[in-house]
């Protein structure tokens, strides 16, 4: 199981938004413009998608001052619904985290939400390229020697479905976004989600009726 964080794990919408709204405002983009491309990539890949032409240096400052802004702004990000149980549940299941975010803001959410860190994480710091490209899920499953085709991927955003596709996955869809990229399976959140550990060392994912 390869997790995403925000919106799949982790609520944190509202700071992602304000966190936005400043680098919005600063560039004469509406919050409609950005959150059409933001959701399931670094911050500094949205850019290069609205600002095709900018030096890629000037994203990537303005990359290292958003997550400054988002480390420190852990204001209402709270679990999505579901997920204590369900990280308990695959507590000593093979899976691991792939984010868009660095590890000081995965570490920061991840708290935030009081969820565990899984021992697995894929971070912005160990890829090339964001979501939708492939390389953290296919990074993740290497490193936990598990086929790409025996892994299945929990997503919320359209790049990060996107990305488990090329990466030959599965993909459980969670929450509204996801809905709209015919995900393998759609959970509304993670309390719509059973997870059961077969002795041949298979998992079962079941949706409850």
């Amino acid at each position: 199981m390869l997790l995403d964080m925000d919106g799949t794990l982790v609520n944190s919408d509202a700071a992602v938004e304000r966190s936005w709204r400043v680098w919005a405002d600063e560039h004469g983009f509406t919050m409609d413009d950005v959150m059409k491309v933001s959701h399931g990539r670094q911050a500094h890949a949205t850019m290069a998608v609205l600002l095709p032409d900018r030096p890629v240096e000037q994203n990537l400052a303005d990359n290292r001052a958003m997550l400054a802004r988002e480390i420190a702004d852990t204001e209402g990000v709270v679990p999505v619904p579901g997920a204590p149980d369900f990280m308990a549940a695959v507590a000593d299941l093979p899976h691991a985290l792939v984010t868009s975010a660095d590890v000081a803001l995965a570490d920061a959410r991840m708290r935030a939400a009081d969820l565990r860190m899984p021992k697995i994480r894929v971070t912005a710091e160990d890829v090339g390229a964001s979501k939708p490209d492939p390389e953290g899920f296919l990074l993740g499953a290497a490193t936990l020697g598990v086929d790409p085709r025996d892994c299945v991927v929990f997503e919320d955003s359209e790049a990060g479905i996107l990305a488990g596709r090329a990466a030959g996955m599965r993909v459980v869809g969670v929450g509204a976004r996801a809905a709209a990229m015919s995900p393998d399976v759609h959970v509304p959140d993670l309390t719509h989600l059973r997870v059961e550990a077969l002795p041949t060392g298979e998992m079962v994912l079941r949706v409850p009726a």
